[in-house]
């Protein structure tokens, strides 16, 4: 599996995995209940995102597996000083492979190569089981559940938040001790 950067030649590529994941994704994602974008828009949209990028902003990235379009994620600058959000969705050809618990480990190591950055967090909405298996999995801490809008047709309006410090993810990358 490779994280990487979008680029605008990507843009033919992430708009076919998400157009074959679209029944997968319309529960939980607001994008794929809004018109697919054009090859075009797409790169615009690709162009944009990358920009944002070098100028301070969020960091959207592909998930591929096997030179293919398994996914996306990113690096928010939602939280107040100190934090950075991990946002992922996977393609539906690629469920239940771990592709979120990889691409979600690799980003909160990239995370913490930020000297500001002190904790991490991913949340959900409460009846998405599966992704709270993300962060179950990589060893996060669930803060709590937080009432939220419903935007999606799946949400049950109650946000999870889990959170990792770079002290908690420092002992968990170097496993336990003999």
């Amino acid at each position: 599996m490779v994280v990487r950067a979008w680029s605008t030649t990507d843009a033919a590529a992430l708009n076919a995995a998400i157009d074959s994941s679209l029944e997968h994704l319309r529960p939980w994602m607001v994008f794929a209940n809004e018109k697919l974008p054009t090859v075009a828009q797409r790169r615009e949209r690709l162009a944009y995102w990358a920009k944002y990028r070098e100028d301070g902003g969020d960091g959207t990235y592909g998930i591929y597996v096997d030179g293919a379009v398994a996914g996306s994620c990113g690096l928010h600058w939602r939280l107040e000083d100190g934090g950075i959000e991990i946002g992922y969705w996977v393609a539906a050809a690629y469920l239940r492979r771990g592709v979120a618990s990889t691409a979600s480990r690799l980003l909160t190591d990239a995370a913490f190569t930020l000297d500001e950055i002190k904790f991490v967090e991913i949340h959900h909405d409460r009846a998405n089981v599966a992704s709270a298996g993300v962060p179950r999995t990589l060893g996060y801490t669930l803060l709590g559940e937080f009432p939220d809008g419903v935007q999606t047709p799946a949400e049950s309006g109650i946000e999870c938040r889990w959170r990792v410090t770079r002290e908690q993810w420092a002992v968990l990358r170097a496993g336990p001790a003999d």
